[in-house]
């Protein structure tokens, strides 16, 4: 095994997807020399050059739609936009042409391309640079979104990622790219679709994504001193989605807990609860209980930061009133 953070677990797989395949290859803002806002990037340059590491002006409509052309006639682009908020000047391209072409054509082509998307608060980035937005892309027929919480995962999704056929949203939380873990020595991918259950418990399961599957397993240790056995899932891939793991360990539980770092309105985990409440209605001893960040744009200071985002405590409470 080999221990590396999160941002270089990614740029060990974006390395390995480029040495592999030449028809691989990078865009993005200040993703060359600087080596990319969160460092993700740094080096490739130097083996690669600029026609395969391509720094691209201010403008996230241009590297949307240079992505997308690219894919449409072989290549196969990662894109990285700075902020996943800014991908709201970019949704013409990403959701009606992206996510639509290889439908419209029949087949005949695919759109084999990553938009890495750097999300969440946590670095008082304020309301602009901060948000979740992945709800809005598990909406989109024909979109695959992405959500890694650890190095390992991060590494091997993203290889599946850029391997795949389709538009994939790569979603990378800011706080975790220093996060450390450990990695296999080899590099494989990690199937889409698969969720991993990262902690074993009998009496309650947690579905949590990005850092808050982080904050989950902290919650699931203090619980554990109670005698409340917590089972946290991660569900790795937003869609496609494993709703059968989470259906199997709702079956042994039979009480649940969402958490994302989502506005809790319209959320992605609204729609897992509606999933549940739908598939799995029998099954429940206790209502769906769903944590999300409050109704309102992310605060600029830490303290009011800290009141908007979900906490361990936060969850804690949670499990608790239904376990």
């Amino acid at each position: 095994m080999r221990n590396m953070t999160y941002a270089e677990a990614l740029r060990e797989a974006i390395l390995n997807e480029m040495r592999r395949d030449p028809a691989v290859f990078l865009l993005g803002e200040d993703i060359g020399r600087f080596g990319g806002t969160f460092g993700v990037t740094r080096g490739l340059i130097d083996e690669f050059g600029e026609d395969r590491v391509r720094d691209t002006p201010i403008s996230e409509t241009a590297i949307t739609g240079v992505s997308i052309g690219a894919a449409a006639t072989g290549m196969r682009p990662v894109a990285e936009l700075m902020f996943m908020d800014f991908v709201t000047v970019a949704m013409d391209q990403l959701v009606n042409q992206a996510a639509k072409m290889r439908y419209m054509f029949g087949g005949k082509i695919t759109i084999p391309m990553v938009l890495r998307m750097p999300a969440g608060a946590g670095i008082q980035a304020a309301a602009q640079h901060s948000q979740s937005l992945e709800a809005w892309f598990t909406h989109v027929p024909g979109l695959k979104v992405v959500y890694p919480s650890t190095p390992k995962d991060a590494l091997g999704l993203m290889i599946s990622a850029i391997r795949d056929d389709n538009p994939v949203v790569f979603v990378e939380h800011k706080v975790l790219y220093s996060m450390k873990g450990d990695v296999p020595d080899t590099n494989e991918p990690i199937p889409l679709g698969v969720a991993d259950i990262k902690r074993e418990g009998s009496d309650v399961t947690v579905v949590a994504t990005g850092l808050m599957v982080h904050k989950a397993l902290k919650a699931a240790e203090i619980l554990s001193k109670e005698g409340i056995e917590v089972e946290v899932i991660d569900p790795r891939t937003l869609f496609p989605l494993d709703k059968e793991k989470i259906f199997n360990s709702l079956k042994k539980t039979h009480k649940i807990v969402i958490v994302t770092e989502e506005v809790k309105r319209g959320s992605w985990g609204g729609e897992l609860a509606a999933l549940i409440a739908e598939e799995m209605f029998d099954y429940l001893d206790a209502q769906i209980v769903r944590i999300g960040a409050l109704n309102t744009p992310i605060p600029f200071t830490t303290v009011l930061e800290n009141v908007v985002i979900p906490n361990e405590e936060d969850i804690i409470k949670a499990v608790r009133a239904i376990a």
